[in-house]
């Protein structure tokens, strides 16, 4: 069965939800949908009280480390942690709090996934604690892995062949659709649907959720295999597609507590 997944995106200290692929190393800054006024332990705190465990804290880029550290801390194994994650700093964050790592860019050198850099990720943390991001974009004829903030596409495709390849070394896979992230005009269903027919692991899948159908919509597509984040749709983040307490109650009552 499909759950939400929630999550507190950080980008200079601060909960944002920003345009996904507008976060570059330079020029100008990226494009934002939502600045909160209240600190990530505010959000981490609501989740835990609502019963929402297995969401993610993204860093994006340094001056995040003590927001991070403070949700975590709100809200103990109940959230998961990405952002410029390598085996020599993992353990401090599941020792901080974090349920699992997330890590996408340390798995790869230049264009190409090393399998020596996925073996001693996964040998760090043990494969219990570690989710691999596959966040991806669109290329001709289907998906490639984007790291490095999604602004590097790399030559590894998302098909069967690679969800299987990695699952013996991780617990659970993240997708975001980088061309739709945060730009609220509907999910990539086809990704939904690949990754609702092939993952032979928990996966969430982000990018482009509008409205609380869409709930409903990756239920069906995934055949339940598949949870959903919604990001900039969401009222918590100053969205008007997507209620809060309204996702809230679909876990309810598909998790009771």
């Amino acid at each position: 069965m499909t759950l939400f997944r929630p999550c507190i995106d950080l980008h200079d200290g601060k909960v944002k939800q920003i345009v996904g692929g507008t976060l570059r190393d330079s020029g100008p800054g990226p494009a934002e949908n939502f600045v909160a006024e209240q600190p990530a332990a505010d959000f981490a705190d609501r989740y835990r009280r609502d019963g929402l465990a297995g969401g993610h804290v993204i860093k994006l880029g340094p001056g995040n480390d003590d927001a991070a550290e403070s949700a975590l801390h709100a809200f103990p194994e109940g959230l998961q942690l990405g952002g410029g994650i390598t085996p020599d700093n993992a353990r401090r964050w599941l020792d901080a709090g974090a349920s699992k790592v997330i890590v996408t860019s340390y798995l790869f050198e230049g264009d190409n996934l090393s399998r020596a850099h996925v073996e001693a990720m996964s040998k760090a943390v043990g494969p219990q604690h570690l989710v691999i991001d596959l966040s991806c974009r669109r290329v001709d004829d289907g998906w490639c892995v984007a790291t490095n903030r999604w602004q590097t596409v790399t030559e590894t495709r998302v098909t069967r062949d690679t969800l299987a390849e990695l699952a013996p070394y991780c617990s659970e896979y993240l997708v975001h659709a980088a061309d739709v992230e945060g730009k609220c005009e509907g999910i990539d269903q086809a990704l939904v649907e690949l990754l609702g027919e092939h993952s032979p692991l928990p996966c969430t899948y982000a990018g482009g959720g509008r409205s609380f159908a869409d709930l409903e919509l990756v239920e069906r597509l995934s055949h339940g295999r598949v949870d959903l984040t919604f990001g900039s749709a969401l009222d918590l983040f100053g969205g008007h597609g997507v209620r809060y307490a309204d996702c809230v109650t679909w876990n309810q009552q598909r998790r009771p507590l």
